[in-house]
């Protein structure tokens, strides 16, 4: 693939590990995609990079704009300062403290507005008519979408006994890579999509089962808080995607908790929702040896006492 020849030596290639814990609890064996250990701590590196990398000269020149939930914003941020071209990026008010200023450690100039993505990509392409600049999306764009489908390129080469993969979904540009990658080197891999059930709006379209469209999201898995589908993904994801399913809250929280308690890792709600699902879901599958991504490790540490609530399931909450 050349978007995998074009990345070697940009990125990083993340181990593939284990846990006999996880092994265990999952019932088969779970391989863990480290992308928490990727540059700037997340997977939206490998698409940004690939895409900036394609830009023209002219685009280049012009600058570059992105609307982002926080690692999309970062990956643009570091493609951007290594071709030496100026980022603007705009991020959701609540984004997590520790992805704005990596961010803007990196270079970018960032912009706070709205609730969710949505609000601060609609404002992104009002600055991107007035400025002229190079818009990024960060999944509604083929480029992207092949930079993140290495992740699958690298994984099938480290363990190509994979039977299984386990990806989160947001807006849908790291499964949509990941699936169309995995399918074409491994037809017969099932891909599995994991959403927040909080911000479902890709398994409401799936099973048409409930808004397509969501008024609002609310979930500590904010980088896959997304309110719609993308139109490039989504098609990709009905072709390519065998099933979506979804993760409560307290599931994702007490994935994150026993990434950080059993085996030292921190990882981001975003990051736990596809191990989530393996663990949660398990024994739904045809699965001996399943993949799962580990998107991203971006956590503000200072939420960490929300996390350990939010892993009490409601009922238990009440009692």
């Amino acid at each position: 693939m050349e978007a995998h020849e074009k990345l070697q030596g940009v990125v990083h290639r993340t181990p593939l590990e284990t846990s006999s814990t996880f092994n265990q609890q999952a019932g088969q064996t779970v391989y863990l995609k480290m992308e928490n250990q990727q540059k700037t701590g997340a997977f939206k590196v490998r698409g940004a990079s690939y895409k900036v990398a394609c830009l023209s000269e002219e685009e280049a020149e012009r600058g570059v704009i992105a609307a982002s939930a926080g690692n999309h914003a970062q990956g643009v941020a570091v493609a951007a300062r290594k071709r030496g071209i100026s980022a603007r990026i705009f991020m959701p008010e609540a984004t997590p403290k520790a992805k704005v200023e990596a961010t803007e450690g990196y270079g970018a100039t960032v912009v706070l507005t709205g609730e969710s993505f949505q609000e601060a990509y609609t404002a992104a392409l009002v600055e991107q008519k007035e400025s002229g600049a190079t818009f990024l999306h960060p999944f509604d764009d083929y480029e992207v979408m092949a930079g993140q489908a290495t992740i699958a390129v690298e994984m099938l080469q480290q363990q190509p006994d994979i039977d299984t993969l386990f990806v989160p979904i947001g807006g849908g540009g790291l499964i949509s890579g990941v699936s169309f990658a995995a399918k074409q080197l491994k037809p017969d891999i099932q891909v599995i999509g994991v959403q927040a059930a909080e911000a479902s709006c890709v398994y409401n379209s799936f099973y048409k089962k409930g808004p397509e469209k969501l008024t609002s999201v609310a979930t500590i898995a904010d980088g896959i808080a997304v309110k719609e589908k993308g139109k490039l993904t989504y098609p990709c994801i009905q072709k390519y995607v065998d099933q979506v399913i979804t993760v409560e809250e307290h599931e994702i929280a007490q994935t994150m908790l026993h990434l950080l308690e059993r085996e030292k890792t921190l990882v981001e709600g975003a990051g736990a929702s596809a191990l989530a699902g393996a663990l949660y879901h398990q024994g739904e599958f045809q699965s001996k040896q399943a993949g799962v991504i580990v998107s991203g490790g971006n956590m503000d540490i200072s939420k960490l006492p929300s996390i350990y609530q939010a892993a009490r399931p409601k009922q238990a909450a009440l009692v």
